[in-house]
Protein backbone atom coordinates (compact mmCIF):
# COMPACT_ATOMS: atom_id res chain seq x y z
CA UNK A 1 0.00 0.00 0.00
CA UNK A 2 0.93 3.68 -0.86
CA UNK A 3 -0.17 6.80 0.67
CA UNK A 4 1.25 10.29 -0.62
CA UNK A 5 -0.45 13.10 1.25
CA UNK A 6 -0.75 16.75 -0.16
CA UNK A 7 1.09 18.71 3.35
CA UNK A 8 0.13 22.18 1.80
CA UNK A 9 -3.59 21.43 1.18
CA UNK A 10 -4.10 19.75 4.28
CA UNK A 11 -1.61 22.44 6.27
CA UNK A 12 -4.22 25.25 4.82
CA UNK A 13 -7.26 23.42 5.44
CA UNK A 14 -6.03 22.95 9.31
CA UNK A 15 -4.96 26.92 9.19
CA UNK A 16 -8.52 27.93 7.94
CA UNK A 17 -10.29 26.13 10.64
CA UNK A 18 -7.91 26.87 13.79
CA UNK A 19 -8.89 30.32 12.23
CA UNK A 20 -12.24 30.25 12.21
CA UNK A 21 -12.19 29.20 16.21
CA UNK A 22 -9.51 31.82 17.21
CA UNK A 23 -7.83 28.65 18.54
CA UNK A 24 -3.53 28.62 17.73
CA UNK A 25 -2.23 27.74 14.67
CA UNK A 26 -2.98 23.65 14.39
CA UNK A 27 0.07 21.99 15.06
CA UNK A 28 -1.24 18.57 14.32
CA UNK A 29 0.50 18.59 10.82
CA UNK A 30 4.03 19.52 12.46
CA UNK A 31 6.15 16.81 14.77
CA UNK A 32 5.65 17.44 18.65
CA UNK A 33 7.41 20.38 19.25
CA UNK A 34 9.01 21.42 23.39
CA UNK A 35 6.96 19.89 25.84
CA UNK A 36 3.88 19.65 23.60
CA UNK A 37 1.68 17.08 24.24
CA UNK A 38 0.75 14.89 20.82
CA UNK A 39 -2.76 15.77 19.17
CA UNK A 40 -4.37 12.54 18.81
CA UNK A 41 -4.30 10.14 21.33
CA UNK A 42 -5.94 6.60 20.93
CA UNK A 43 -7.61 3.87 22.76
CA UNK A 44 -8.62 -0.03 22.13
CA UNK A 45 -11.40 -1.28 23.44
CA UNK A 46 -13.32 -4.66 22.85
CA UNK A 47 -17.19 -5.62 23.57
CA UNK A 48 -15.98 -9.52 24.51
CA UNK A 49 -12.89 -10.58 26.70
CA UNK A 50 -13.39 -14.29 24.88
CA UNK A 51 -14.20 -15.10 20.89
CA UNK A 52 -15.77 -18.41 19.83
CA UNK A 53 -13.95 -19.84 16.37
CA UNK A 54 -17.21 -18.73 14.69
CA UNK A 55 -17.53 -15.02 16.11
CA UNK A 56 -16.51 -11.85 14.06
CA UNK A 57 -13.64 -10.82 16.35
CA UNK A 58 -14.65 -7.15 16.49
CA UNK A 59 -12.64 -4.42 18.39
CA UNK A 60 -13.03 -0.47 18.18
CA UNK A 61 -10.54 2.32 18.04
CA UNK A 62 -11.19 5.69 19.74
CA UNK A 63 -9.34 9.08 18.55
CA UNK A 64 -9.17 11.85 21.11
CA UNK A 65 -7.79 15.14 20.30
CA UNK A 66 -6.25 16.06 23.20
CA UNK A 67 -4.43 19.27 21.42
CA UNK A 68 -5.96 22.81 21.31
CA UNK A 69 -6.12 23.00 17.68
CA UNK A 70 -8.45 21.45 15.13
CA UNK A 71 -6.89 18.00 13.64
CA UNK A 72 -7.72 16.36 10.45
CA UNK A 73 -7.86 12.49 10.01
CA UNK A 74 -8.33 10.54 6.38
CA UNK A 75 -11.82 9.01 5.65
CA UNK A 76 -10.47 5.77 5.22
CA UNK A 77 -9.02 5.37 8.46
CA UNK A 78 -12.55 5.52 9.81
CA UNK A 79 -13.96 3.92 6.87
CA UNK A 80 -15.47 0.11 8.14
CA UNK A 81 -15.74 -1.36 4.24
CA UNK A 82 -11.68 -0.28 4.15
CA UNK A 83 -9.82 -3.52 2.92
CA UNK A 84 -6.83 -1.59 4.94
CA UNK A 85 -5.95 -2.60 8.68
CA UNK A 86 -2.23 -2.56 8.75
CA UNK A 87 -2.06 0.43 11.26
CA UNK A 88 -3.63 -2.40 13.61
CA UNK A 89 -1.10 -4.13 15.74
CA UNK A 90 -1.94 -7.76 17.17
CA UNK A 91 0.50 -10.21 18.58
CA UNK A 92 0.19 -13.69 20.71
CA UNK A 93 2.76 -14.18 22.99
CA UNK A 94 5.17 -12.05 22.27
CA UNK A 95 5.31 -12.39 18.31
CA UNK A 96 3.63 -10.75 15.31
CA UNK A 97 0.29 -12.53 14.60
CA UNK A 98 0.38 -12.86 10.62
CA UNK A 99 -1.24 -10.26 8.76
CA UNK A 100 -3.43 -11.10 5.90
CA UNK A 101 -5.40 -8.17 4.15
CA UNK A 102 -4.92 -5.73 1.73
CA UNK A 103 -1.79 -3.76 1.35
CA UNK A 104 -2.87 -0.32 -0.48
CA UNK A 105 -1.61 2.44 -2.13
CA UNK A 106 -3.01 5.76 -1.59
CA UNK A 107 -3.25 9.24 -3.45
CA UNK A 108 -3.62 12.72 -2.27
CA UNK A 109 -6.79 12.99 -0.06
CA UNK A 110 -9.08 16.02 -1.28
CA UNK A 111 -10.99 17.90 1.69
CA UNK A 112 -14.12 16.06 1.65
CA UNK A 113 -11.53 13.03 2.03
CA UNK A 114 -10.88 14.18 5.61
CA UNK A 115 -12.35 14.03 8.95
CA UNK A 116 -12.35 17.11 11.52
CA UNK A 117 -11.59 16.54 14.92
CA UNK A 118 -11.95 19.85 16.99
CA UNK A 119 -9.92 20.00 20.40
CA UNK A 120 -11.57 17.61 23.51
CA UNK A 121 -13.69 15.90 20.31
CA UNK A 122 -13.38 11.71 19.92
CA UNK A 123 -14.60 9.80 17.64
CA UNK A 124 -14.67 5.80 17.66
CA UNK A 125 -14.40 3.37 14.45
CA UNK A 126 -14.66 -0.71 14.59
CA UNK A 127 -12.39 -2.91 12.95
CA UNK A 128 -13.18 -6.56 12.11
CA UNK A 129 -10.12 -8.40 12.61
CA UNK A 130 -11.07 -12.39 11.98
CA UNK A 131 -10.57 -11.61 8.31
CA UNK A 132 -7.53 -9.20 8.74
CA UNK A 133 -5.04 -11.13 11.15
CA UNK A 134 -4.58 -14.77 11.06
CA UNK A 135 -6.39 -16.01 14.80
CA UNK A 136 -6.70 -19.30 14.03
CA UNK A 137 -4.56 -20.51 16.75
CA UNK A 138 -6.59 -19.42 19.48
CA UNK A 139 -5.09 -18.56 22.56
CA UNK A 140 -4.75 -15.16 24.42
CA UNK A 141 -3.82 -11.96 21.85
CA UNK A 142 -2.81 -8.47 22.62
CA UNK A 143 -4.53 -5.92 20.20
CA UNK A 144 -3.10 -2.23 20.00
CA UNK A 145 -3.34 0.52 17.50
CA UNK A 146 0.11 0.60 15.99
CA UNK A 147 0.81 3.26 14.22
CA UNK A 148 0.26 5.24 10.82
CA UNK A 149 3.50 7.14 10.32
CA UNK A 150 3.10 7.00 6.86
CA UNK A 151 0.06 9.48 7.32
CA UNK A 152 2.14 11.81 9.61
CA UNK A 153 1.08 14.66 7.32
CA UNK A 154 -2.08 14.31 8.68
CA UNK A 155 -2.10 14.43 12.38
CA UNK A 156 0.18 13.36 15.24
CA UNK A 157 -1.67 10.22 15.79
CA UNK A 158 0.02 7.97 18.89
CA UNK A 159 -0.39 4.28 19.52
CA UNK A 160 -2.26 2.84 22.11
CA UNK A 161 -1.42 0.51 25.21
CA UNK A 162 -2.40 -2.96 23.88
CA UNK A 163 -5.75 -5.16 25.46
CA UNK A 164 -6.16 -8.76 26.01
CA UNK A 165 -8.44 -11.22 24.27
CA UNK A 166 -9.39 -14.84 24.35
CA UNK A 167 -9.79 -16.44 21.02
CA UNK A 168 -11.01 -20.28 20.64
CA UNK A 169 -8.62 -22.46 18.15
CA UNK A 170 -10.03 -22.83 15.04
CA UNK A 171 -8.61 -25.72 13.04
CA UNK A 172 -11.14 -25.21 10.18
CA UNK A 173 -10.17 -22.14 9.57
CA UNK A 174 -11.49 -21.57 5.41
CA UNK A 175 -8.47 -20.37 3.33
CA UNK A 176 -10.17 -17.81 0.62
CA UNK A 177 -9.10 -18.64 -2.64
CA UNK A 178 -11.44 -16.81 -5.29
CA UNK A 179 -9.10 -17.91 -8.22
CA UNK A 180 -6.37 -20.39 -8.92
CA UNK A 181 -3.57 -17.94 -10.01
CA UNK A 182 -1.43 -20.53 -10.89
CA UNK A 183 -3.79 -21.48 -13.46
CA UNK A 184 -5.62 -18.08 -14.56
CA UNK A 185 -3.83 -17.31 -17.37
CA UNK A 186 -1.70 -20.52 -18.22
CA UNK A 187 2.40 -20.02 -17.85
CA UNK A 188 2.37 -16.11 -17.84
CA UNK A 189 -0.01 -13.92 -19.96
CA UNK A 190 -3.18 -11.67 -18.11
CA UNK A 191 -6.32 -12.06 -17.27
CA UNK A 192 -9.12 -9.64 -15.44
CA UNK A 193 -11.72 -9.62 -13.58
CA UNK A 194 -13.89 -6.75 -11.92
CA UNK A 195 -15.40 -5.68 -15.32
CA UNK A 196 -12.03 -3.82 -16.75
CA UNK A 197 -12.81 -2.05 -20.24
CA UNK A 198 -11.03 -2.44 -23.26
CA UNK A 199 -9.33 1.25 -22.96
CA UNK A 200 -8.34 -0.24 -19.20
CA UNK A 201 -7.06 -3.70 -20.71
CA UNK A 202 -5.09 -1.81 -23.10
CA UNK A 203 -3.56 0.50 -20.92
CA UNK A 204 -2.58 -2.24 -18.12
CA UNK A 205 -0.97 -4.45 -21.07
CA UNK A 206 1.30 -0.98 -21.84
CA UNK A 207 1.88 -0.31 -18.02
CA UNK A 208 3.25 -4.11 -17.50
CA UNK A 209 5.38 -3.96 -20.14
CA UNK A 210 6.97 -0.85 -18.71
CA UNK A 211 6.84 -2.41 -15.30
CA UNK A 212 9.20 -5.42 -16.74
CA UNK A 213 11.13 -2.94 -18.54
CA UNK A 214 11.85 -1.09 -14.53
CA UNK A 215 12.59 -4.37 -12.81
CA UNK A 216 14.81 -5.42 -15.74
CA UNK A 217 16.54 -2.56 -15.65
CA UNK A 218 17.00 -2.50 -11.64
CA UNK A 219 18.03 -5.92 -11.99
CA UNK A 220 20.82 -5.44 -14.52
CA UNK A 221 21.82 -2.63 -12.19
CA UNK A 222 22.42 -4.28 -9.31
CA UNK A 223 23.96 -6.91 -11.51
CA UNK A 224 26.33 -5.51 -13.58
CA UNK A 225 27.59 -1.83 -11.19
CA UNK A 226 30.21 -3.10 -8.83
CA UNK A 227 28.52 -3.06 -5.65
CA UNK A 228 28.78 -0.19 -3.50
CA UNK A 229 27.38 2.74 -1.87
CA UNK A 230 26.56 4.47 -5.20
CA UNK A 231 24.25 7.39 -5.50
CA UNK A 232 21.08 5.37 -6.59
CA UNK A 233 21.69 2.90 -4.34
CA UNK A 234 22.07 4.76 -1.39
CA UNK A 235 19.16 7.28 -1.59
CA UNK A 236 16.58 4.53 -1.93
CA UNK A 237 18.49 1.88 0.67
CA UNK A 238 20.80 3.87 2.75
CA UNK A 239 24.34 2.28 3.79
CA UNK A 240 26.15 -0.01 1.14
CA UNK A 241 25.70 -3.84 2.65
CA UNK A 242 27.34 -6.78 0.73
CA UNK A 243 23.83 -8.88 2.20
CA UNK A 244 21.69 -5.78 1.84
CA UNK A 245 22.85 -5.22 -1.75
CA UNK A 246 22.16 -8.74 -2.80
CA UNK A 247 18.58 -8.68 -0.71
CA UNK A 248 17.39 -5.90 -2.92
CA UNK A 249 19.11 -7.86 -6.10
CA UNK A 250 16.46 -10.76 -5.52
CA UNK A 251 13.81 -9.06 -4.88
CA UNK A 252 14.19 -7.55 -8.70
CA UNK A 253 14.90 -11.00 -9.86
CA UNK A 254 11.83 -12.36 -8.67
CA UNK A 255 9.73 -9.17 -9.64
CA UNK A 256 11.10 -9.86 -12.77
CA UNK A 257 10.41 -13.29 -13.17
CA UNK A 258 6.67 -12.80 -12.41
CA UNK A 259 6.15 -10.66 -15.16
CA UNK A 260 7.75 -12.89 -17.70
CA UNK A 261 6.61 -16.29 -16.32
CA UNK A 262 3.32 -16.20 -14.16
CA UNK A 263 0.08 -15.47 -14.81
CA UNK A 264 -1.51 -11.37 -13.47
CA UNK A 265 -4.49 -11.13 -12.71
CA UNK A 266 -5.92 -7.25 -12.84
CA UNK A 267 -8.89 -6.49 -11.03
CA UNK A 268 -10.66 -3.15 -12.00
CA UNK A 269 -13.58 -3.28 -9.60
CA UNK A 270 -12.14 -0.95 -7.11
CA UNK A 271 -13.72 2.76 -7.57
CA UNK A 272 -11.85 4.18 -4.26
CA UNK A 273 -10.61 8.01 -5.97
CA UNK A 274 -7.47 8.16 -3.61
CA UNK A 275 -5.85 4.76 -4.05
CA UNK A 276 -3.50 3.63 -6.64
CA UNK A 277 -3.92 -0.08 -5.72
CA UNK A 278 -4.02 -2.89 -3.26
CA UNK A 279 -2.83 -6.54 -2.86
CA UNK A 280 -3.71 -9.25 -0.50
CA UNK A 281 0.53 -10.64 -0.46
CA UNK A 282 -0.96 -13.85 0.32
CA UNK A 283 -2.63 -14.25 -3.00
CA UNK A 284 -0.34 -13.87 -6.00
CA UNK A 285 -0.46 -12.46 -8.50
CA UNK A 286 -3.55 -10.37 -8.52
CA UNK A 287 -3.29 -7.36 -8.66
CA UNK A 288 -6.32 -4.45 -7.70
CA UNK A 289 -6.27 -0.97 -9.59
CA UNK A 290 -8.18 1.44 -7.97
CA UNK A 291 -9.12 5.39 -9.46
CA UNK A 292 -5.79 6.93 -9.00
CA UNK A 293 -3.96 4.46 -11.30
CA UNK A 294 -5.79 5.53 -13.83
CA UNK A 295 -4.76 8.97 -13.67
CA UNK A 296 -1.01 8.21 -13.20
CA UNK A 297 1.53 9.11 -16.00
CA UNK A 298 2.67 5.62 -17.69
CA UNK A 299 5.90 6.32 -16.14
CA UNK A 300 8.23 8.57 -14.11
CA UNK A 301 7.42 9.02 -10.27
CA UNK A 302 4.33 7.29 -8.88
CA UNK A 303 3.18 6.02 -12.18
CA UNK A 304 1.45 3.27 -13.08
CA UNK A 305 4.56 1.14 -14.18
CA UNK A 306 5.90 2.10 -10.76
CA UNK A 307 2.87 1.10 -9.16
CA UNK A 308 2.76 -2.46 -10.87
CA UNK A 309 6.66 -3.08 -9.37
CA UNK A 310 5.31 -1.43 -5.86
CA UNK A 311 2.43 -3.85 -5.15
CA UNK A 312 4.88 -7.31 -6.95
CA UNK A 313 6.86 -6.52 -4.38
CA UNK A 314 4.46 -6.78 -1.66
CA UNK A 315 3.44 -10.31 -2.92
CA UNK A 316 5.24 -12.54 0.21
CA UNK A 317 6.44 -14.84 -2.47
CA UNK A 318 8.07 -12.38 -4.33
CA UNK A 319 9.94 -9.95 -1.79
CA UNK A 320 7.71 -9.74 0.95
CA UNK A 321 7.49 -5.93 1.11
CA UNK A 322 6.08 -3.92 3.89
CA UNK A 323 4.64 0.00 3.71
CA UNK A 324 7.33 1.38 6.36
CA UNK A 325 7.33 4.54 4.46
CA UNK A 326 5.52 6.57 1.67
CA UNK A 327 6.34 9.63 -0.27
CA UNK A 328 9.93 10.31 -2.06
CA UNK A 329 10.99 12.45 0.92
CA UNK A 330 9.98 9.75 3.08
CA UNK A 331 11.61 7.14 2.17
CA UNK A 332 14.92 9.21 1.52
CA UNK A 333 14.53 9.79 5.40
CA UNK A 334 14.20 5.73 6.00
CA UNK A 335 17.23 5.14 3.92
CA UNK A 336 19.32 7.24 6.14
CA UNK A 337 17.84 6.03 9.24
CA UNK A 338 16.67 2.50 8.87
CA UNK A 339 18.38 0.47 5.42
CA UNK A 340 16.88 -2.57 7.19
CA UNK A 341 13.56 -1.27 6.96
CA UNK A 342 14.54 0.75 3.41
CA UNK A 343 15.40 -2.94 1.79
CA UNK A 344 12.22 -4.15 2.72
CA UNK A 345 9.84 -1.01 1.75
CA UNK A 346 7.46 -1.15 -0.95
CA UNK A 347 8.14 2.88 -2.01
CA UNK A 348 12.11 2.57 -1.77
CA UNK A 349 11.39 -0.72 -4.59
CA UNK A 350 9.03 1.38 -6.58
CA UNK A 351 11.55 4.46 -6.50
CA UNK A 352 14.75 2.93 -7.22
CA UNK A 353 13.08 1.29 -9.99
CA UNK A 354 11.71 4.57 -11.71
CA UNK A 355 14.74 6.59 -11.03
CA UNK A 356 13.62 9.93 -11.31
CA UNK A 357 15.82 11.65 -11.20
CA UNK A 358 18.38 9.37 -12.92
CA UNK A 359 20.72 8.54 -10.62
CA UNK A 360 23.54 6.71 -11.24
Amino acid sequence: MKRIWQLCALTALAAGIASAHAAPRDRSLDNVQGGDVASVQTSVQSAKAYHRAADDVTVSVQFTNTGSAAVTLPQWLLDGDEVDRSFLKVTRNGAAVPYTAALVKRAHPTADELVVLMPGQSITASYELSSTFDLSSGGSFEVSFGTVAQNAATSNVQPSESISIGVEANPFRDIITDIDYSKAAGAGGISYTGKCTASQKSSLVTALGNALVYSDGAKNYLTNTTPSGTPRYSTWFGTYSSANWNTVKSHYTNISSVYNTQPIVFDCSCKKTNTYAYVYPSQPYKIYLCGAFWNAPATGTDSKAGTLVHETSHFTVVAGTQDYAYGQSAAKSLAISNPSQAIMNADSHEYFAENTPAQQ
